[in-house]
């Protein structure tokens, strides 16, 4: 399996490094280090490297790399899956889930080190679930007093080698609530006539489970495999054909899904049920792309007219597409301009709008943008003249925006249900966020 694990930084120095075997020679390090890291060609040459029969993969993070080396035929994809956890646990270790950098490993090297030897054993990856390695890495220093609670040593033997590792027993609550974020990022490349060239939608599902004991969670979304089936078993049932309600309930196409590994994917893969043991506390349960039926909260139509080689005008219609009752923040939407342009005199209803040199566009910043309203936006460009006249290449404009209570997909939360033993009563809360990906019009 993996032979050592190498953290590296940008200069090609071993910043941390941890020896699980003997079978990889330092000069084959270096040889790496030389002809890989130094040369700064990581980026277009493939993350697979063979040199003297000893294989590295590498991934980057920040300004990191993070380098497995063996000498096995390993599966690659369980290499880089277990250097993307270990991405995942030292960002919530260090810097609380932000991108982790260089000082942040120097000051915590003991940590470091004891992360690497609790996360793999001899080659092999062991624990890599954060809410296991938080419960027993104690992170004021020192370890915790296991040694004199037997009951205490039963329990980390029984959560680390047990099938349902990410919860342990006699967890308890005063409170018993679930806390469900849908968030949903909107990519779409829009033609400079309006033609919808990519339209997708990126999703996933949050939850905070604050449950006393060990519940059974089943969780239903208005997934389009499900309502049907739901509606042929109805009809069987009662030989009545479906009513028009049923006929017009919303529901939604599922392309990809994946999920976190509480969930039972035998009866996920049986009959659509997402069935799981939730961890206690916050994880992603899972998620999905929809390509299919999107609703777009914002319709833009730029248009651009060049008058002659000293004068640009741009108009940009923006309409919010969802409902008056609901509200846009944060909404920054940047349109292009020459990289010659001298001035700009710029016309919005509301908001404010600045030439910004430094990004090449006039950037509208609109705090709050009300649902079902349109606004206009113009400017008059004025160009300096140049020696080389040079083609303006008209960068799409892009839009960010964030709107609450909103899925662009239609996706909706239908039921949570909690089993327990002991029957008590459960709060569940759900939110809907929709943020914008790479959302661009082309001019």
């Amino acid at each position: 399996m993996i032979s050592a694990v190498y953290i590296i930084n940008l200069k090609g120095e071993i910043v941390i490094s941890r020896l699980y075997r003997d079978d990889v020679k330092k000069s084959t390090v270096d040889l790496f280090l030389r002809d890989v890291i130094a040369r700064k060609e990581t980026g277009s040459l493939p993350p697979i490297h063979l040199i003297n029969g000893s294989s590295f993969m590498y991934i980057r993070h920040s300004n990191l790399y993070l380098v497995a080396a063996t000498r096995c035929n390993v599966n690659p994809l369980l290499v880089f899956e277990y250097l993307n956890q270990t991405v995942r646990i030292y960002s919530a270790f260090f810097t609380s889930r932000k991108p982790f950098e260089e000082k942040h490993l120097r000051k915590n090297m003991t940590l470091v080190y004891e992360l690497m030897d609790e996360c793999m054993d001899n080659g092999y990856p062991q624990i890599t679930a954060i809410d296991v390695l938080n419960t027993y890495i104690n992170l004021a220093g020192g370890t915790k007093a296991l040694e004199s609670d037997p009951y205490e040593r039963g329990q980390l033997t029984s959560q680390i080698t047990g099938a349902i590792d990410w919860r342990r027993e006699g967890i308890r609550h005063r409170k018993n609530e679930v806390y469900i974020d849908v968030y949903e990022n909107v990519n779409l490349l829009m033609s400079s006539t309006g033609q919808i060239l990519r339209n997708e939608v990126d999703g996933k599902v949050i939850m905070r489970t604050y449950l006393t004991g060990m519940p059974e969670c089943k969780f239903g979304l208005n997934d389009k495999l499900i309502m049907e089936k739901e509606d042929q078993e109805k009809q069987s049932s009662s030989g009545e054909i479906t009513n028009l309600q049923d006929q017009n309930r919303k529901n939604v196409e599922l392309d990809d899904c994946s999920f976190h590994r509480c969930v039972r994917l035998g009866k996920f893969d049986v009959d659509r049920t997402i069935t799981f043991i939730p961890p206690d506390g916050e994880f992603e349960l899972m998620r999905y792309r929809i390509s299919e039926n999107i609703n777009l909260p914002f319709k833009i139509v730029p248009a651009v007219q060049e008058e002659g080689k000293s004068r640009v005008s741009i108009t940009l219609r923006c309409s919010a597409r969802f409902s008056y009752k609901m509200f846009a923040d944060n909404v920054i939407i940047k349109v292009p301009v020459p990289p010659n342009t001298a001035r700009c005199k710029n016309r919005v209803p509301f908001g404010r709008v600045k030439y910004e040199p430094e990004k090449k566009a006039v950037v509208w910043r609109i705090k709050r943008f009300a649902g079902n309203t349109e606004a206009l936006f113009s400017a008059e460009v004025e160009l300096t003249p140049s020696v080389r006249e040079r083609v303006w290449s008209r960068p799409p404009v892009t839009v960010e925006f964030l709107v609450n209570m909103y899925t662009a997909s239609g996706v909706h939360v239908r039921f949570l249900r909690v089993y327990d033993k002991s029957g008590y009563q459960t709060n569940r809360w759900v939110r809907y966020i929709t943020r914008a990906g790479h959302y661009q019009i082309r001019i």
